[in-house]
């Protein structure tokens, strides 16, 4: 296979039946504008071919140094398949119209924590937190829940994708693609 999106397809729905926690679970590195590495997990939410889709709190850590330093790492790791993808690129926000849609399938409480959340910042405790949700939910009682301001979604657009299969005595095998103008070029990688 010689497109890296149709390898990836393949791969996430392998996985998506054999893992057996969040198939869709990426590991994101960021870094803010001294330079300084940030990373976490987070959860895709869509891709295709213009590239891999995370939403979040844009006033996160994550969001903060995105808006510094526009360029992310991905990395699935499927461990019962024995296969990794990482992925690197330039970062840009989704439409309103695209955060919007998805906001809207989100389980209620997961609309409603995005507004309790002020997400990478110190809390003085868990029940205050608490409160915040509970006030949320009076808010919106009996009302859709919208989108807040400060919550949307990226989209990274790959310029690398290494493709990394496990094999026995740490001969593993490694493809890379890279954007070419045309397309992509591949590569074989070595241990």
């Amino acid at each position: 296979m010689t497109d890296p999106f149709a390898l990836f397809d393949a791969w996430f729905a392998e996985a998506t039946t054999s893992e057996p926690n969040d198939p869709n679970a990426m590991a994101l590195a960021t870094a803010d504008a001294d330079g300084r590495l940030g990373l976490r997990t987070v959860l895709l939410k869509g891709h295709d071919a213009r590239g891999f889709v995370f939403y979040t709190n844009q006033q996160s850590r994550k969001g903060a140094d995105l808006a510094a330093h526009a360029r992310a790492a991905l990395l699935f790791h499927w461990k019962s398949l024995r296969r990794q993808v990482r992925i690197e690129g330039p970062v840009s926000p989704v439409s309103d119209a695209e955060a919007d849609a998805y906001f809207a399938t989100r389980p209620r409480d997961s609309q409603l924590g995005a507004w309790a959340s002020d997400q990478s910042r110190p809390l003085a405790s868990r029940a205050l937190f608490e409160e915040r949700f509970a006030e949320v939910k009076a808010r919106f009682e009996g009302g859709a829940v919208p989108r807040p301001p400060h919550w949307s979604g990226y989209r990274v657009a790959p310029e690398r994708i290494e493709f990394w299969q496990d094999r026995a005595f740490r001969l593993h095998e490694r493809r890379l693609f890279t954007r070419a103008d045309d397309g992509w070029a591949e590569g074989l990688l070595y241990p």
